[in-house]
């Protein structure tokens, strides 16, 4: 039987696989513990990282930390445990979201190698696509993805697609109309690339606007969109994948996060690029509409094949770990 302990360089490692993660504005709102009596993990909403306007009931931040968690999931694993992962395992601590505990792997799973590569490797691409249809295969692996977590990833027709774009434009529109949440959204535009705050995106990984006004890509400046000559034509048929769970609770917000991170991963490992379309789950009865059967609607996930998205900055492993292992 091998140790449950880490040492510093595994222990640094997994904590900067989990703050790989995408998160809403790449606020990163987490932070880590190590309780060195059980070796267990402990995942917390880092103080004042929500976003006061944007993400008001904190669903957009319990999908963040989601996504971290299936990072470190994936990274233990690559050590050689198998996490027993528990979710909002405390009550009377709101801010604790996860704990995480090695234990032996009671075998190999498929594809986990796989995943622990492509999570240095995925980044989120705003860029235009081509227009390269996603096979039916790649589709069913994500589908089945997103099921692992408890969650349902669909892929909805053309007329489907099109309404949930219509959706995303109105969220999107309403987003540049409300001043707050237009300041909100620039304070995390950082425009001066000699200030190290590791969050945040630099202006060149937001990408242009759709000269075809198809696809409603987020501005995050609130001036990006009157530019035409920064606009660019977007693929002509749009694949667009929709996350849902059955309830809406915090623990399917967390379940949901880490159904998303590991469908960008299987779809990094397929070569398929992403980026995320969330303003119509940003506005109450936007979000209502986006699903026209059951279940709750968390994600729209733009799919397709094209150009490796800029990386963002990520925070060191050690600015974000209160605790070193014992």
């Amino acid at each position: 039987m091998r140790s449950t302990s880490f040492d510093a360089v595994v222990l640094e490692t997994c904590v900067s696989a989990a703050v790989a993660a995408p998160s809403i504005h790449n606020s990163q709102p987490w932070r880590f513990g190590l309780d060195p009596d059980t070796v267990t993990f402990e995942v917390r909403a880092a103080p004042g990282a929500g976003l006061r306007y944007t993400d008001p009931e904190g669903r957009a931040l319990h999908l963040s930390v989601g996504a971290c968690v299936l990072n470190l999931r994936v990274a233990m694993a690559h050590f050689g445990w198998d996490p027993v992962t528990r979710l909002l395992p405390r009550p009377e601590e709101p801010d604790l979201l996860a704990a995480l505990r090695p234990t032996e792997p009671g075998h190999p799973r498929p594809g986990e190698s796989e995943l622990y590569e492509a999570l240095w490797r995925r980044h989120s691409s705003r860029f235009p696509f081509s227009d390269r249809p996603v096979l039916p295969g790649p589709r069913v692996e994500l589908a089945a993805a997103a099921a692992a977590e408890g969650a349902w990833l669909l892929f909805p027709d053309h007329a489907e697609t099109a309404r949930l774009l219509a959706l995303t434009a109105d969220g999107e529109r309403r987003n540049r109309l409300d001043a707050d949440r237009c300041t909100e959204s620039r304070r995390w535009v950082r425009q001066d690339p000699y200030i190290e705050t590791g969050n945040g995106m630099p202006p060149e990984v937001l990408g242009p606007q759709d000269a075809t006004e198809r696809l409603p890509m987020r501005d995050f400046t609130a001036q990006r969109h009157p530019d035409r000559l920064r606009a660019r034509p977007y693929e002509s048929t749009p694949v667009i994948a929709m996350l849902t769970t059955e309830h809406d609770r915090r623990t399917d917000w967390l379940r949901a996060g880490q159904a998303l991170e590991r469908v960008l991963l299987v779809a990094t490992v397929h070569g398929l690029r992403a980026s995320l379309l969330h303003q119509a789950m940003e506005w109450p009865d936007l979000r209502e509409s986006v699903t026209s059967g059951p279940g709750q609607a968390h994600m729209l996930i733009r799919l397709g094949y094209g150009p490796e998205g800029p990386s963002t900055p990520r925070r060191a492993a050690r600015t974000v770990l209160d605790a070193s292992p014992r």
